[in-house]
């Protein structure tokens, strides 16, 4: 398998975690934003949706979008619960991580972290995803109390999904993460399990 994937976007780590924690062998092309490498990728056809990550299979058939390549993966691991009701949870994070979670949290440390975004960082945009990744963060913290993980008694594609930005809503997105104690101790769960690598690993 190939994987196109942009290091610095949390679309793109958290394929790359799941793949380490599965202990899946696959080439990885890395196509940064802007880079020459992603414009050739493109040209190639190599991304359906026009952006990174997509999975190439072994058969060449390209599978985009995070989550679905996160699914594809997951399928038959112990990242997919068993039960019915929670495996329909399960997605339901994962369509709330790319509906809600990703469009203010991601964009905010997008507009902070890439120099070429640094325009669109007006104050009153800055201040209002300040305000609603605040909102939203605090719907993971008051699900994270008293629990280890968004669904179930083991780590999920939820948590994996979620972790992808979470994980740098302080440092990049200016989040005030001392507010949520339960989400930092979640961070931490993640980090420490078998074969986790980080964003730069």
């Amino acid at each position: 398998m190939k994987l196109y994937s942009m290091p610095s976007s949390g679309n793109s780590y958290k394929v790359r975690l799941l793949l380490a924690l599965l202990g899946r062998d696959c080439t990885t092309i890395d196509v940064e934003d802007n880079s020459p490498e992603l414009a050739q990728a493109k040209a190639d056809g190599r991304l359906p949706f026009g952006k990174a990550p997509v999975l190439q299979l072994d058969d060449g058939r390209l599978l985009p979008e995070s989550n679905a390549i996160l699914s594809w993966l997951g399928r038959g691991t112990e990242y997919v619960p068993g039960d019915a009701f929670d495996h329909a949870q399960m997605l339901g994070w994962m369509f709330w991580e790319q509906n809600q979670h990703e469009g203010v949290i991601a964009v905010r440390g997008a507009l902070s972290f890439y120099p070429s975004r640094k325009h669109l960082a007006t104050p009153d945009r800055m201040q209002d995803l300040l305000d609603r990744g605040h909102a939203l963060l605090q719907i993971m913290e008051n699900r994270l109390r008293g629990r280890d993980w968004l669904v179930g008694d083991h780590a999920s594609l939820a948590d994996i999904c979620l972790y992808g930005y979470t994980c740098t809503a302080g440092s990049r997105g200016g989040f005030d993460m001392a507010r949520f104690p339960a989400i930092n101790r979640w961070l931490a769960g993640i980090a420490a399990l078998p074969d986790y690598v980080g964003l730069e690993g």
